[in-house]
């Protein structure tokens, strides 16, 4: 670790787009890197130039997280290493076409990358984080984790299984100085959208935000305490209207017995 380091922030799918900005603002701000992604030369390409633009020690792991043995390896740094304070969950991958579309071999890849590696990842690094009682998960999500009829619907499930993980965990490490961040990104410029197959320029440009614009206003919804964070949202209100409806169905989420409107017959 570099002298005046905030320690070392873990960055998956870091080769480029969401994740390359986010290994650029973070060391920026004073944190080392591991930088994880399969593509080694592209991720070597970005370690010399954010070690030569911002003096952060930068290290690479080329690893496949849809492949278990790749994953171990990932998860073993985690678990060994007392410098990372960071982890950013944005490995990930996508899909557009609707269920009748689409090939089940590959929706199971996406599961096994969206869920099954982000959540071996999380559970690697939350007991060092609680032991030396400081870290920080910030899971890129996605807004089809609340509007799963936007896109392919085991890409919003495996989505929303990233919100409901990140909620609970909020809970569970309240006390523990543990923070642990979920952002929802709308359409985004990167290559997702090429590989999903559906080609950025077929999306209404209306809607697409720059990858840098949204890293940038997902740390500062970091910065300002937010558990989640929708960058194109306008008023955080809305969330909270929407957090605050969620809550108020709680107490009634389990009883003794069915609901009156289901008493066919008394």
């Amino acid at each position: 670790m570099t002298e005046n380091s905030k320690g070392t922030a873990l960055i998956t799918g870091a080769s480029s787009g969401i994740g390359a900005i986010y290994a650029d603002r973070l060391a920026r701000r004073g944190f080392d890197l591991i930088l994880v992604a399969r593509n080694k030369e592209r991720l070597d390409a970005l370690a010399e130039r954010l070690t030569d633009e911002t003096g952060r020690a930068v290290e690479v792991v080329a690893a496949d997280l849809g492949n278990k043995d790749d994953l171990g390896r990932v998860e073993k740094v985690l678990r060994t290493d007392a410098s990372i304070t960071t982890l950013v969950n944005n490995a990930g991958i996508g899909a557009t076409a609707p269920l009748l579309a689409s090939d089940i071999d590959k929706m199971e890849e996406m599961i096994t990358l969206n869920v099954n590696a982000l959540t071996r990842l999380t559970y690697a690094a939350v007991p060092g984080f609680v032991k030396r009682g400081t870290g920080a998960i910030i899971n890129i999500a996605s807004i089809v984790a609340i509007a799963p009829e936007r896109l392919n619907g085991v890409y919003g499930g495996s989505k929303a299984f990233v919100l409901a993980l990140t909620l609970s965990l909020q809970k569970e490490l309240a006390d523990k100085n543990v923070r642990v961040q979920a952002v929802l990104p709308g359409a985004t410029a990167t290559d997702f959208w090429g590989i999903a197959g559906r080609p950025l320029e077929n999306v209404p440009s209306e809607i697409v935000m720059s990858a840098e614009d949204m890293v940038d206003a997902s740390l500062a919804g970091f910065d300002l305490g937010e558990k989640v964070t929708i960058p194109s949202l306008p008023e955080v209100a809305d969330w909270e209207a929407y957090e605050v409806a969620r809550q108020k169905l709680m107490p009634n989420l389990s009883h003794s017995v069915p609901a009156a409107r289901y008493r066919v017959g008394e």
